[in-house]
């Protein structure tokens, strides 16, 4: 009788690693966006800000569906990780 103790460990899918990547760059690329923003002054600027911070927290929900997709338990992951930045990119 042959007894197997652990598992085979599942292969990494390669896209979603690169989602992951992609979505931690976004993440880093908000928090530049904010600190931006509360540094501007002239109201071009600020106004520049506010859409530079709609369009990563676009491609922040883009990277979350994506993610969600194609492992839901990844998901979760997500929002164990930041559960106060989880509210601010939907």
């Amino acid at each position: 009788m042959k007894t197997i103790l652990f598992p085979k460990k599942a292969q990494a899918n390669p896209e979603l690693k690169a989602l992951w990547a992609e979505l931690k760059n976004a993440q880093g690329e908000l928090s530049l966006a904010y600190r931006q923003f509360d540094q501007a002054v002239d109201p071009e600027l600020v106004e520049s800000c506010v859409y530079h911070i709609s369009a990563v927290k676009a491609r922040c929900n883009y990277l979350i569906r994506a993610i969600k997709e194609h492992s839901p338990e990844a998901l979760a992951a997500v929002q164990l990780e930041h559960p106060e930045k989880e509210a601010a990119w939907i």
